[in-house]
């Protein structure tokens, strides 16, 4: 198939051809020619006003549903969505029914992405059933294909097993995950610990909780060596830490969730389910810590920390609803009014490396992996922007800035 995208403004650092406008060839997923006024007989043209074009975007933190929790997300609409919201890459977390702790549970979930434009890279679970008492069969699950490994949302409670797990991993250059939660300190709270949480009478989760986890982690891994990434950390303190474990060498990486650089806990204030997320939503102080973090490069990536919940279970009471948002379909939006479009494409794409995945450059003979946008068109998001099964998206009446058309791979387009 011949694909030929007109008129693109080319974003991409480390190209040649970055912020120029030019016509893109793509010939059986290999782009073929890049240059002015592309002449050719194709089987599809893609003209949009103000089309952009980057490398491909990759999520770090993805949650579908299935197996077990298929009325949430499938893996097959999950990864259109994906598509649609450009998104050439994903990691799919491992919290399903059962839990993805093993070669099997690996290779089944990859069996049912197997032909579509995004590529879906499956973290293993860290201990079996994440239940944080033994390790899972991490060996067996990286020579079937995952990534990482990590249990979603759930701290390791006990500081060996940890130290075991990294010492372990080094075997196989494999790179360890721990949240970001000491479950005792953060005891039965659900939102930020500050004067919100208070005037709401919600219990809050203190930022020492994070903190304190944090800094046992780094300790630990000072001690064993190997490779740590810790995700979505919230805190201006916890920016902190990780600068300086970086400063003394060690092997560490972060990311941040997105609605975590948008929203404080004043968000709070309907007690709109939607906005119970973990971590949860801090502060303006963290907030611009955070931003900073990642324009310093302290924190490695941002994430949608995408989380598909059923209504069942989000249109309840606060204290009963389950954590997490969705985020796939509003990333690129919600970053765009942050941050410049150049610096959103990079912050989107920059985590392929730690996670073991190529980069793939925009030049003429290369795969095609492409992320296609257009930057400037402002709107208010609604639920007809979500392609979701579940639409519990934290960012629902919010103004955005840019939106995705689709992505162009080796394996084909999607949603152009």
């Amino acid at each position: 198939m011949k694909l030929l995208l007109k008129s693109a403004t080319i974003l991409d650092k480390h190209s040649a051809y970055n912020n120029k406008k030019l016509d893109i060839l793509i010939e059986n997923g290999i782009i073929k020619k890049i240059g002015e006024d592309i002449k050719s007989k194709v089987d599809k043209v893609i003209t949009e006003k103000n089309l952009h074009v980057s490398r491909g975007w990759f999520d770090s933190s993805v949650s579908f549903g299935e197996p077990g929790f298929e009325e949430r997300e499938t893996i097959s609409n999950g990864l259109d969505t994906a598509a649609k919201s450009g998104f050439t890459s994903i990691a799919l977390n491992p919290n399903t029914y059962p839990i993805i702790d093993n070669n099997g549970a690996i290779t089944s979930v990859k069996s049912k992405a197997a032909h579509h434009p995004v590529k879906m890279f499956p973290t293993g679970a860290l201990t079996i059933k994440s239940e944080g008492v033994d390790l899972a069969e991490l060996f067996d699950m990286k020579q079937g294909g995952a990534i990482a490994f990590g249990d979603y949302k759930r701290a390791v409670r006990n500081p060996n097993l940890l130290k075991i797990a990294l010492q372990y991993a080094q075997n196989f250059n494999a790179l360890v995950q721990s949240f970001p939660q000491e479950d005792r300190i953060a005891g039965k709270g659900m939102v930020n610990e500050e004067q919100n949480s208070t005037s709401l009478g919600l219990k809050g989760i203190p930022n020492l909780a994070e903190e304190l986890q944090i800094t046992r982690d780094l300790y630990l891994l000072e001690y064993t060596g190997g490779k740590l990434h810790i995700p979505t950390i919230s805190t201006k303190k916890s920016v902190d830490l990780i600068k300086e474990a970086k400063k003394k060498g060690l092997d560490v990486s972060c990311s941040v969730a997105i609605h975590n650089l948008i929203f404080t806990d004043e968000l709070l204030q309907d007690f709109d389910t939607n906005a119970k997320v973990l971590p949860p939503l801090r502060t303006k102080k963290d907030i611009k810590a955070l931003i900073k973090g990642l324009k310093d490069g302290t924190i490695d990536m941002v994430t949608s920390d995408h989380t598909p919940i059923d209504t069942e279970h989000k249109k309840v009471e606060f204290d009963n609803a389950l954590y997490g948002t969705i985020g796939l379909e509003s990333a690129f939006g919600a970053l765009n009014m942050i941050f410049s479009t150049e610096e959103v494409v990079e912050m989107l794409s920059r985590g392929k490396q730690r996670f073991g995945l190529e980069d793939i450059e925009i030049k003429e003979g290369n795969p095609a992996d492409l992320s296609l946008f257009i930057p400037n068109e402002k709107y208010e998001f609604t639920e007809a922007d979500i392609s979701s099964t579940s639409k519990n998206s934290i960012f629902k009446g919010h103004q955005l800035k840019g939106k995705a058309l689709g992505i162009v791979t080796k394996a084909g387009d999607f949603g152009l």
